[in-house]
């Protein structure tokens, strides 16, 4: 069985409590692993964050409007979704490139930059995974603009790609992806 996916049409900001168990059945009745994308903008204040990192450098997140996915999936093995989240990465990443071939994007880690003139690197995405009590989480935005946040940022609007055409083809690749993999388990035998 693949991921669900699901594109919200009506703007939401992102402040963190979206991270959160059962949140995407909660918003769109839709039950079990799922995907949703949905824009706005991003605020998410130091007691909000889960990234401990980013607390202790008193870092907090914003941008005027993002291009988020919140995902959940009910198992409790955090590191097979922190996997999950560096695949994803992957996706968005795939996707922009065949959007705009001329991006050139360099991913490390869970995040996505692209190098300005001067050789400095430009953020594109923000990344976290948890866990709850019945689930993992991730939460993944990819900035929409670029002006007005606390790092040196680049976004989909800079590299004149629409937010919409981005989600669908973002949450159809993992969705078929996730599908793939489960079918790659399911066809082989066991070896003694």
């Amino acid at each position: 069985m693949k991921v669900k996916t699901h594109i919200i049409e009506h703007p939401l900001t992102y402040d963190g409590t979206q991270l959160a168990s059962h949140w995407i059945y909660k918003n769109t009745g839709i039950m079990g692993d799922a995907a949703v994308a949905f824009m706005g903008g991003c605020d998410v204040r130091l007691d909000s964050m889960v990234d401990l990192a980013d607390v202790l450098d008193n870092k907090s997140i914003f941008s005027h409007e993002m291009l988020h996915f919140i995902a959940e999936f009910f198992e409790d093995d955090l590191s097979k979704v922190i996997a999950w989240q560096r695949l994803f990465i992957c996706i968005i990443k795939e996707v922009i490139e065949e959007l705009n071939p001329e991006a050139k994007i360099l991913r490390k880690g869970d995040d996505l930059f692209i190098k300005d003139e001067s050789g400095g690197l430009k953020k594109l995405t923000v990344s976290i995974a948890t866990k709850s009590a019945v689930s993992c989480l991730m939460h993944t935005g990819v900035n929409i603009r670029s002006d007005g946040t606390p790092v040196p940022a680049v976004s989909l609007n800079d590299l004149g790609i629409d937010p919409f055409e981005a989600a669908g083809l973002i949450l159809d690749n993992f969705a078929g992806e996730s599908e793939s993999m489960k079918k790659a388990r399911s066809k082989v035998r066991p070896v003694d």
